[in-house]
This record gives structure tokens, C-alpha cells and sequence, in this order.
């Protein structure tokens, strides 16, 4: 049989955006492998992804429509047509919309895949639906706020810019685990003479590859910011041209907030020692060009944005803008180059409808009223799982009275809840475009197998379902490649200077920065916004996060080996995680008693869940660490790390305070 190799872009939800070669062999897809081509990731994959061929075609792909039989939960199930699952749905729907109008349907998604198209065509339907609207914050609204408050819509520094640093801050992030291609840069410029720092709440793997780690106390990230620069202050490591021409506020903040935050009191509220505060400051000014790449999981605390402003501060006070190789990395936003318009079609939306945020799921389902959620439609997303406060999602998954339509690859913890199951393609099943948020590429992908059993893609579902409901206009009748056109073409602005017959042939383009980008502050006053008059707070401060009464601080952190829920049904990446681990000091295993190895309970007022102890020398005292999300099947109890986690939101933008937890230990006894 002939072998193919095609071209296709990784989907997941990760900064990077790997481009991949595809061998497929009578339909199938037989090998995955980097593409070499590809000028960000050269090649490499991160473990997720090698042999993704196996999710592709694992045996246990959803194929067929399926019809629940059992309890909720139970996952039994019965295999349907589509014509009768979409029958189905659009009768329940026209139901609900009679007697309780279209606001009782909610739909819920989020970033299982990162396709523009796929990720986003449902929107047109719901709007055009009148149902609730989804307020998609969980991840790093936050941080892409607190970013904004200082910075506008600067554009981000292009990552190359990091093999130029002689100082690099990895700060609040795994990077093995999450931004490996970036890492790769921070390794040529440690061969290159640079110092590399990590900043985080453990020392997490990582760890292994930098010079030195500070560890922080969980939520204090702000403080050590503001720390630091009150040290510059004092020491006048201020570069003052740079600042009197590009900055407002930095007198307000010398004099107003930073002689507060000095060694002394930063070093009690984060847990860092004021020598080592006072060489971090030392090492930061004296670089020639710093470098800071900031991760998300700080911002998941109830100070999430307040926090990422306060670190946004820093390279202004030392002029790093202005030096090639300095800046800071938070997230980079392209969304602007497209016409997203036209696939989510806002226009649709008949009357403003109610927004229900997809942090507090669980006391929508139980509480909401006026009316109450009546049916919930659940795509590349798995709630009953990445969501905060399981228990509750759960309770509310269980109502005999709601109607859960689920559309998945996979029997999801979500999905054995569903009262119907549709079957979703692979991102190799299906076109679309991509872009990152890592980098400044673009990338179309065509289908290169054709879809597994009758799985369908999102935007087929939508369009069966807006056929049903009656829907008329003639969006729905658009294939995905009219989308993607849609998407591209005219080029906005910013898309005219790429090479339009590599884009829509699949190739990697880069969009262009203008040659003094990181000179040009996209602000309302042109500068960089230390001082922001139109922020609660105009200046940057330390706020408290949530403190539970509880002993240990909880981080549910990344794991190499899966990215949220997804990749659980990889036994093979599942061997290699070998079990839910909950990483704990040894004082703190030795102050109770706990061995390794040992079955124990993390608990709170929430819930309780149960792991394996494993004491180590990583993680700080005081706190305890789980790594990846597990399934309830491999999680022993049945409850994951989210049974621990809180409804409660950040303090700007409704983000998720997934990471502000705190618990108590116990020995499980059986």
C-alpha cells in the first residue's frame, strides 16, 4: 500500500503550534512526526504528541451517535442514527425554547481545539439560537488583563528575541511541560553566556535545566514584583531616559507604593529570604537584557491580574523594551490579523442574553433560575472534570431534568452524563486554521484522513442543528474552507504581508512586525502605563489572595505527559504518570507521620480526594503538589483535583482561581 506524508498543525491548546508530517497508509494515519520545515519547532514534538496517531485511531474513539440507557453517569448507551440523535436534540430544544425560552440551553466549550474554525463556529449558532451565552475565562483572562492595564495592545516580543537575553526569568511556568520550543531558545542562550532564573511555587521539572529557583509562597508573585522594584528604586538602577520618555507613573509609584514594599516585610509575605531578594534585583539590573517569560498558573489566584500587572512593571524601570534581547513574554495575541466576525457572527444575536461564566458551572446548574438551565450542549470541552468544584458540576450533571447533548472523541467523565453522545473528528479529520499564541505563525491544515467511523466535526453538528431548527440563512450552508476563506480573505492589514499562496497551501507563515515594534506602546497615551487613571487601582499594589483555613497550599500543576483531561486515553502516556501523585516535603510528611508511598486524602470543605503520597525535597513546606489531570476511572475515589477547587473568580476579568486552594492531609485508611 502507497505511503503519503501530509502536513498538519497540532490543535491542543499550547503556546507553540507545532507543525507535523502525517504518513498515512490506506486512510489511516500510521506515523506522526514533527515538521522539520517549521521555523518554530523544527521538528520536535513534546511527548502528547508522539504517536498521536494512537488517539487518531484508538479503539476507544466514539464512531456512532449513542443514546443514553442507564442512569446518568452510568455510561450505558445505545448506538443511534444522526438523523435520529439531531431529531432528538431539536425536538428537546423546541421544547425547552416553548416553555422556558432559549436562555435554558447553555452551551459550553472551551480550547480542545485551538482551530479558529472548529474552535469558534458554534458561536453563530447560539447567538442565532437567543440561547445563554458562556463567558470562556478559565484559563488566563486574568493575565491577559493584568498584561493590558500596563501594556494596551503592545504587541508581544517575538519569542527569537529570548536567544539574545543574557537573563532570563522563567516565571511561573513549567516550561518542559508547557512551552517546550521556547525552552529550546532559553538553552541557546545559556550556551550563549545567559543566566536562567525560575520562579515558581515548587521546583518543578524544569528546575533541572536553570541556574538557580526561587521559590515563592502561592499568590505572593506580586509582592516579590513589587519588591523588586522598590530595591531598583533604592539602589537607582533606573534607567531614566528610558522612563522619562516611555513611562507614566513610575513618580506616582516610587512615592506612593514601592516604600512600602521593602526587603524586609516582601521577604516575610513571600517566604524568600532578602539576600536572595537582593541578588535577583542586583542580577535583573545589571543584565544588559533581561528577560522575563511569564506562565499562567499565577494568575489563577483571586489577585490573578493585580499580580500580572505588578510583574509587567518591571522591564520599564530598567529600560529592557529598548534592548534587543529584553522585554517580557506573557502571551501573544494575533487574533486581530483575521476576520473572526464572520465566523462567530455576533450579528446573529438578536437581544442581548444572559452570560453564565464557565468557572461557576456548578452553581448555574443548581441555581440558576428564570430560567434554569434546561440543557446543556458540551464540545471540546470536559467540565465534569477541568472545571472547578466537581462535586457540585456533577450534582448538577445528575438532574433528571436536564438535557446533556455531548460531543466528543472520547467517553469523557462529561460525557457518561449525556443524554446523547455524537461522535467529533480528530483535527486530522477535519480542515482548519490555526494560530499561536507562543509565536507570531499561521497555518491552514486540510483534512488528510477521512473522518473515524461517523464522527463529525463541530461545524457539520452545527450546521445539521441550524437545519433542524429551522435556521435560514446561508451561513449555515458554508463548507469549512468557505469559513477559512472567510477568515483570510480580503487580508486584513496585518495579514497583507504574507505570502498568501503558502498560507492557503498549507504552509507556516509568520505575520510581520514592524522594525520598532517593541518600541511602540499601543496605549491610549503612547507609553507604557505604570499609571493607569482608568483602573480601580491606578497604580500597581499587592492584594491578598483567597486564604482558606487550611493547612497546605494545593497546586494542581502540569504534567508533561497530558494537557488538562486530554491524553487519558493513551495508556501508554498514562504508564508513564503511572498514578495520581500528590508531592508533599519531607517535614511536613514527617510532622504527620506519612510515609512514602502511602494512600492519602486531600480534603476541604469542598471535597476530598485521593492519592498516592510521594515526599520529596521539591516542594517547599507548607505546600503540596498534584501534576496532570487524571479521569475519574484513574483516580482512585472516583473524585479528581477539582473536587478541591473553587467557584470563586479573580479579581478582574472572571478568571479562574483554580490554583488558590488550600487543604488538609490525611492517611486514606481503608
Amino acid at each position: 500500500m502507497k505511503s503519503v506524508v501530509k502536513r498538519s498543525v497540532c490543535p491542543y491548546d499550547c503556546p507553540d503550534m507545532c507543525g507535523l508530517l502525517v504518513e498515512v497508509v490506506d486512510n489511516q494515519a500510521v506515523k506522526v512526526t514533527g515538521d522539520p520545515e517549521h521555523p518554530f519547532t523544527r521538528g520536535t514534538l513534546c511527548p502528547k504528541m508522539h504517536h498521536y496517531e494512537r488517539t487518531v485511531h484508538s479503539p476507544q474513539r466514539l464512531t456512532q451517535p449513542l443514546l443514553r440507557i442507564g442512569e446518568k453517569g452510568e455510561g450505558k448507551y445505545k448506538q443511534i442514527t444522526w438523523d435520529e440523535g439531531i431529531q432528538r436534540i431539536v425536538n428537546a430544544w423546541k421544547e425547552i425554547i416553548s416553555e422556558y425560552g432559549a436562555e435554558a440551553i447553555l452551551p459550553y466549550s472551551y480550547a480542545g481545539t485551538m482551530g479558529l474554525v472548529q474552535r469558534n463556529s458554534g458561536e453563530g449558532f447560539f447567538y442565532r439560537l437567543g440561547a445563554s451565552r458562556l463567558a470562556r475565562t478559565i484559563c488566563a483572562s486574568s493575565k491577559g488583563y493584568g498584561w493590558t492595564s500596563v501594556m494596551g495592545e503592545t504587541l508581544a516580543p517575538h519569542p527569537n528575541e529570548v536567544e539574545k537575553s543574557d537573563f532570563i526569568i522563567l516565571w511561573g511556568t513549567n516550561a518542559l511541560a508547557t512551552n517546550i520550543h521556547l525552552l529550546h531558545k532559553v538553552r541557546a542562550a545559556k550556551k550563549r553566556g545567559a543566566t536562567v532564573w525560575l520562579v515558581d511555587t515548587y521546583e518543578n521539572p524544569t528546575a533541572q535545566i536553570v541556574d538557580k529557583v526561587v521559590l515563592v509562597r502561592p499568590g505572593r508573585d506580586g509582592a516579590l514584583a513589587l519588591g523588586i522594584m522598590h530595591i531598583l528604586v533604592r539602589e537607582g538602577w533606573i534607567d531614566q531616559p528610558f522612563v522619562a520618555r516611555y513611562v507614566q507613573g513610575f513618580e506616582q509609584l516610587r512615592t506612593e507604593v514601592l516604600p512600602d514594599y521593602t526587603p524586609d516585610k516582601v521577604s516575610r509575605m513571600t517566604g524568600i529570604e532578602v539576600s536572595l531578594l537582593e541578588e535577583m534585583a542586583l542580577q535583573y539590573a545589571r543584565a544588559s537584557a533581561p528577560f522575563i517569560a511569564l506562565g499562567s498558573g499565577l494568575c489563577r489566584y483571586g489577585n490573578g491580574a493585580m499580580t500580572v500587572r505588578a510583574i509587567t512593571c518591571l522591564p520599564a524601570l530598567i529600560g529592557a523594551w529598548s534592548k534587543p534581547g529584553g522585554g517580557l513574554l506573557a502571551s501573544i495575541s494575533t487574533g486581530s490579523a483575521f476576520n473572526m466576525s464572520r465566523v462567530i457572527r455576533e450579528d446573529f444575536l438578536q437581544k442581548p442574553t444572559r452570560v453564565v461564566n464557565m468557572n461557576q458551572l456548578g452553581d448555574a446548574l443548581a441555581e440558576l433560575s428564570n430560567p434554569p438551565i434546561m440543557s446543556m450542549y458540551v464540545y471540546h470541552s470536559n467540565p465534569a472534570v477541568v472545571a472547578p468544584d466537581q462535586t457540585k458540576i456533577i450534582t448538577g450533571l445528575k438532574r433528571a431534568n436536564l438535557f446533556t447533548v455531548v460531543h466528543e472523541r472520547f467517553m469523557t467523565d462529561t460525557a457518561r452524563y449525556a443524554d446523547i453522545i455524537l461522535p467529533a473528528t480528530s483535527s486530522l479529520e477535519h480542515s482548519d486554521l490555526y494560530r499561536s499564541y507562543g509565536h507570531y505563525g499561521i497555518q491552514k491544515a486540510a483534512a488528510v484522513i477521512p473522518p473515524v467511523g461517523e464522527a463529525k466535526s463541530n461545524w457539520e453538528v452545527f450546521q445539521s442543528l441550524a437545519h433542524g431548527m429551522g435556521f435560514k440563512e446561508p451561513f449555515f450552508n458554508l463548507t469549512p474552507d468557505d469559513l477559512i476563506n472567510q477568515l483570510i480573505d480580503p487580508p486584513k492589514p496585518w495579514l497583507e504581508g504574507v505570502d498568501q499562496l503558502k498560507l492557503r497551501a498549507g504552509q507556516y507563515v509568520e505575520l510581520s512586525l514592524s522594525e520598532n515594534y517593541k518600541a511602540t506602546f499601543l496605549t491610549s497615551s503612547g507609553k507604557i502605563e505604570i499609571y493607569n487613571p482608568l483602573e480601580d487601582e491606578p497604580l500597581p499594589i499587592y492584594l491578598e489572595p483567597y486564604e482558606d483555613d487550611a493547612p497546605f497550599y494545593l497546586m494542581s500543576a502540569p504534567s508533561v505527559y497530558s494537557l488538562n483531561s486530554s491524553f487519558n486515553e493513551r495508556p501508554d502516556l498514562l504508564r508513564k504518570r503511572k498514578a495520581p501523585y500528590l508531592l508533599m516535603n519531607l517535614e511536613d510528611a514527617g510532622k504527620k507521620n506519612l510515609q512514602d508511598g502511602q494512600k492519602v486524602i486531600a480534603f476541604n470543605e469542598r471535597g476530598e480526594v485521593r492519592f498516592i503520597l510521594k515526599i520529596t525535597k521539591t516542594v517547599p513546606q507548607g505546600v503540596v503538589v498534584t501534576e496532570g489531570l487524571f479521569s475519574s476511572e484513574t483516580q482512585h475515589g472516583g473524585s479528581t483535583v477539582n473536587a478541591l477547587t473553587a467557584q470563586r473568580l479573580t479579581d478582574k476579568a472572571e478568571g479562574s482561581t483554580l490554583y488558590d486552594v488550600k487543604v488538609g492531609v490525611r492517611l486514606w485508611e481503608n
